[in-house]
This record gives C-alpha cells, sequence and structure tokens, in this order.
C-alpha cells in the first residue's frame, strides 16, 4: 500500500528551528518529525511512502535514507511548492485506488505528530515547546531502545551519563549519549536531545536543548529552545544569538582520543561520544 507525505516549508513562526536544516528534520525527544510520521505509516500498512520536499530535499533523503529500517520503500522527491494533502493525492497518486491507504491515511502534511492533532507543533515555539511536552508521558515506546524510566517522570536514554550530585526533576526526557555534569538541576519540563553536554551547576526547566548544544557551567536555560548558540524564549517568542562559547554553543565534532573517563553515575554505556564532548570543552575553557 501507498503513502504521500508532504514536508512543512516555510513557518515563520518557528523560523529559528529550521537554520540548519529542514522542519522534517528536526529532533522532538529523540526522533525527528518525519521518523514519526514514517513510523506511523508502516503501523497502518504502507509500504511504499513518497516523501515530497520543499526545502533541502537532499538533507530530508539523507535522514531517512530508503526507508528499510521501518521495512518500508521510501521516495523522496523535491517539489516546488509545498501542495495539501488532495493537492498531492491529484498529481501524484495513481488511478489504482487499490494500491493505496484509504484517505485520509494516504497523504499527509506534517504539520503535527500522528495522533496529535490537537497539538500543533509550527505555529509558534511556545506550541512547539508544548507538543514536546505533551509527549513526553508517551514517547518510552518498545521501539526505543535503551530508554528507561529511571524515577517517576525520568526518562533516559542510551548511553546517558548522569554525574553524582545532579538533581533530576520530573518531568524530564535525557536522550541519548547526553552527558550531565555534578551540581546540575535539570527540571522540571526540560528535554535534553541526544549528545547534549551540561556543564556542571547548569539549570534548565521548562526547556528543550536541542541535539549536539553544550550548556556552560552555571548556566541557566528556563522557559526556552536553545540550539547551539541560538537561543528562543518561547514565553515571549524571541530569538538571539548568544556570543559567549562557555556559555551556550554547538558541540563541534572532534577527532576520538583515548582520555580517563571522570568519576560519574553512568546510565549504560562506552564512553567514546562524550570523551570527545569532554576534549571540546576542555579545549574551550581554558
Amino acid at each position: 500500500m501507498k503513502a504521500i507525505l508532504i514536508c512543512p516549508d516555510v513557518r515563520f513562526g518557528v523560523a529559528a528551528l529550521a537554520e540548519s536544516m529542514p522542519l522534517a528534520n528536526v529532533s522532538i525527544l529523540g526522533k525527528t518529525l518525519v521518523e514519526y510520521w514514517l513510523e506511523h505509516l508502516a503501523a497502518v500498512g504502507a509500504r511504499e511512502v513518497l516523501v515530497l520536499a520543499v526545502d533541502r530535499p537532499d538533507q530530508v533523503r539523507a535522514a531517512i535514507g530508503d526507508g528499510a529500517r521501518w521495512g518500508l520503500s521510501v521516495t523522496v522527491e523535491s517539489d516546488k511548492r509545498e501542495r495539501t494533502p488532495e493537492e498531492a493525492r491529484i498529481k501524484y497518486r495513481t488511478r489504482d485506488h487499490t494500491a493505496w491507504l484509504p484517505a485520509p491515511q494516504d497523504a499527509f502534511l506534517m504539520e503535527t505528530l500522528p495522533g496529535l492533532p490537537q497539538l500543533p507543533l509550527l505555529t509558534s515555539y511556545a506550541d512547539w515547546f508544548a507538543a514536546a511536552r505533551a509527549l513526553m508521558p508517551h514517547a518510552l515506546t518498545p521501539d526505543r531502545i535503551g530508554v528507561r524510566e529511571i524515577e517517576p517522570g525520568v526518562w533516559v536514554g542510551l548511553n546517558a551519563h548522569i554525574a553524582s550530585g545532579t538533581n533530576l526533576i520530573g518531568p524530564c526526557w535525557i536522550g541519548e549519549g547526553v552527558w550531565i555534569e555534578s551540581g546540575a538541576v535539570i527540571g522540571p519540563h526540560a528535554v535534553l536531545e541526544r549528545e547534549v553536554f551540561v556543564a556542571r551547576g547548569a539549570e534548565i526547566s521548562h526547556s528543550v536543548i536541542a541535539p549536539e548544544t553544550f550548556v556552560g557551567q552555571f548556566t541557566e536555560v528556563h522557559n526556552s529552545i536553545a540550539s547551539g548558540c541560538t537561543l528562543i524564549n518561547w514565553q515571549l517568542d524571541s530569538c538571539l544569538k548568544v556570543p559567549d562559547a562557555f556559555l551556550l554553543c554547538a558541540r563541534e565534532p572532534q577527532p576520538s582520543r583515548q582520555v580517563p573517563a571522570p568519576t560519574i553515575a553512568s546510565i549504560a554505556a562506552p564512553e567514546s561520544a562524550t570523551a570527545r564532548f569532554r576534549e571540546y570543552v576542555t579545549r574551550l575553557l581554558t
């Protein structure tokens, strides 16, 4: 059975989220928007999916590949403009209706998460944060390997490292490969996406920290979405660039080297990603 996914193009209400990637590729609790939708289509019986992308289709294609990981055959096609589901059906759906999922399951514009139409994602930063917060209690699905609820309302992903002396206040989501140093306060209503580094004494609440973002020592992030050096206050609908890398910045890729691991309370697995993080932060702060 076939289906169509339509990637959102420009959304001025959340423009800063799309600075480095298309909105379809932005992470929300460890998965991108397009991944959630491909999982949904596979679950309802799709086997072939056409993904229509106006904004940076090459990045969408690179992120999802051929769809084999979902048991799908996925083709990403560049389109000239964002279409409505009905327009997409008229242009791309073949006459053999038996080959397609029945409407409206055959075509979706990815403006919400599957099954959560009451929670718009792309109208404002406040709505994006509200959707992430609402998703937290439902995100511990069987396909999330290594994720566990270590205490009520505190979910931690594979390879996450949390130092002793960290204060975790639920609800909060700590993604894969996150490193948190001693004295940090995480929560309530905090989402740390994959490979986030939180330095000693930082405080994060009512906020989302995007993948591979460094939060510096004693930095406070409240009511915000932080991605690299971009800080968005979702409450005030304001956005700024933080000029001081020791407060907030994007993680830079570093060559892998063997460095002694600090003493931590560890939640699973190897230290390679976190070792690179520590190298980077040491270089920044010395």
